[in-house]
């Protein structure tokens, strides 16, 4: 089987030792957050953790750290809220020598902990999600991703629960379900089992922008106050960026 599917860091980490790309999905926001900034024209750095090591690692890439949610201020408004990076300016460079404009480090204890993994097998990493799922599909097929040759693997993030174990997430299944299933619609290649219950899970969801407000995930924003974060990642095919991490950041494929 050439194309597989798995959750969470660990698993990404075991598969990226055995595939030519990995595919991070973390609709709610992780990489529904990468897409809307590359599209603005940033390069964003994934980082695990919102720290004070994050902020260190910020001034090192001459880059602007994300802070929560909650956080954001009008002088200050990069955070993990893709609503909020979408009106956002290009984050201009933190005060180093040599730093560069368009520069976001974004932690993340899922998605970015996943791309860091992944990036570590060395494999191609991908930022997809529900905005650009058919874009990502065509540019994995054009790349020969999923043959034998090039075996590739969709990863979904998942959630935490409060000691730190993996939660699985039903926006990410269905996002990596969404990938799967375009792809598969472009090149017939051979699915593991668990590949083809994630597309067959998209295909079979009559109404998935209803199932993404109305998930754990999407309710838990709707509470804090975030719904617009829930209506921006549920803009399905709206984008074709394919953000892909060169040099440690998800910069636009070409």
């Amino acid at each position: 089987m050439t194309v597989s599917f798995g959750w969470g860091p660990v698993e990404a980490r075991a598969l990226a030792a055995a595939t030519g790309c990995v595919v991070v999905v973390d609709v709610l926001s992780f990489t529904t957050s990468v897409g809307v900034a590359v599209e603005g024209g940033a390069a964003v750095y994934p980082y695990r953790w919102r720290d004070a090591s994050a902020l260190a690692y910020a001034k090192e890439q001459g880059a602007v750290l994300a802070v929560g949610r909650s956080e954001a201020t009008e002088t200050h408004p990069w955070s993990l809220s893709p609503a909020a990076l979408r009106s956002a300016p290009v984050p201009a460079p933190a005060r180093v020598t040599g730093g560069a404009p368009g520069r976001l480090v974004l932690p993340s204890p899922n998605g970015s902990s996943i791309s860091v993994e992944a990036a570590a097998g060395r494999a191609t990493v991908v930022a997809a999600s529900l905005r650009n799922r058919t874009a990502v599909a065509h540019w994995l097929a054009a790349h020969g991703y999923g043959s034998a040759d090039r075996p590739l693997a969709v990863v979904a993030s998942g959630e935490r629960w409060p000691d730190g174990s993996l939660r699985p997430a039903l926006e990410d299944l269905l996002g990596a379900g969404a990938v799967l299933a375009a792809l598969r619609d472009l090149a017939p290649h051979p699915f593991t089992p668990e590949a083809t219950a994630a597309a067959t899970l998209w295909a079979a969801t009559e109404d998935p922008v209803a199932a993404l407000h109305g998930c754990d995930s999407g309710r838990e924003l709707y509470e804090y106050g975030y719904p617009q974060d829930v209506e921006v990642a549920a803009e399905i095919d709206a984008s074709t960026v394919v953000p892909v991490l060169v040099d440690g950041a998800f910069q636009e494929a070409p």
